[in-house]
């Protein structure tokens, strides 16, 4: 288990944004991998470390909590390490590699990039080359949320080959297209935030649990 465990054929499932018990439950119980924190007061999915670390209780072992931080300083991100027992990190901002590889202090970390138009896929992956994978994410106004596709078909199918068991695919997934996603790129996961909301940042448990049936739809 866990979000970056590779096992073939087995694409993992991430729903990021949770606030609330009831989110988590529904997440669990969708037989999701990882569910994400986002630790950004601006967003309106940020949740305080307090919080993130009552809901972190309700994860079964072997589900990753994934701490979604933007350029956060050393005291704010000292403050969710020391409060939220957080088993993966997701860097969303303009981090550099030195700065993600000295916050990680030896955990996994994830580092998404914004893909626009034009994207340097070969200079990203190398760039952040330590990272244990890359998310993939619509280059949108602010960081993430957005709910917002990119053009798939504008990553290099070489990349695609050479990273695909490091590759986090999100930006405007739901249940409609994620199969399709996963058909042409096979990423090693899958995250989803908004195109499992009913209204913006509140989560629905049936459409995440059609989220997770969609994956393991295009699985087989």
């Amino acid at each position: 288990m866990g979000l970056l465990t590779h096992s073939l054929g087995r694409t993992r499932v991430k729903i990021c944004g949770l606030r609330t018990s009831a989110d988590i439950d529904a997440a669990v119980a969708a037989g999701v991998d990882a569910v994400g924190f986002v630790f950004y007061p601006p967003s309106i999915r940020a949740v305080s470390p307090p919080v993130a670390a009552q809901l972190i209780t309700r994860l079964p072992a072997g589900i990753d909590a994934v701490g979604l931080v933007v350029n956060a300083t050393n005291t704010e991100f000292a403050a969710i390490k020391s409060l939220a027992p957080i088993t993966l990190w997701q860097f969303h901002g303009d981090e550099s590699p030195e700065r993600c590889m000295e916050l990680a202090a030896g955990m996994p970390w994830i580092k998404a990039a914004r893909v626009g138009q034009d994207f340097a896929f070969g200079e990203f992956s190398l760039q952040y080359r330590q990272a244990n994978a890359f998310l993939l994410d619509a280059l949108v106004e602010g960081y993430g949320g957005g709910g917002v596709p990119f053009d798939w078909q504008g990553i290099p199918q070489t990349w695609v080959s050479e990273n695909a068991l490091r590759v986090v695919l999100s930006g405007g997934l739901n249940t409609h297209n994620v199969g399709e996603a996963i058909a042409r790129l096979h990423p090693c996961a899958v995250d989803v935030s908004s195109g499992v909301e009913i209204s913006r940042g509140v989560k629905d448990p049936v459409l995440m649990a059609e989220f997770v049936k969609a994956v393991r739809a295009a699985d087989e």
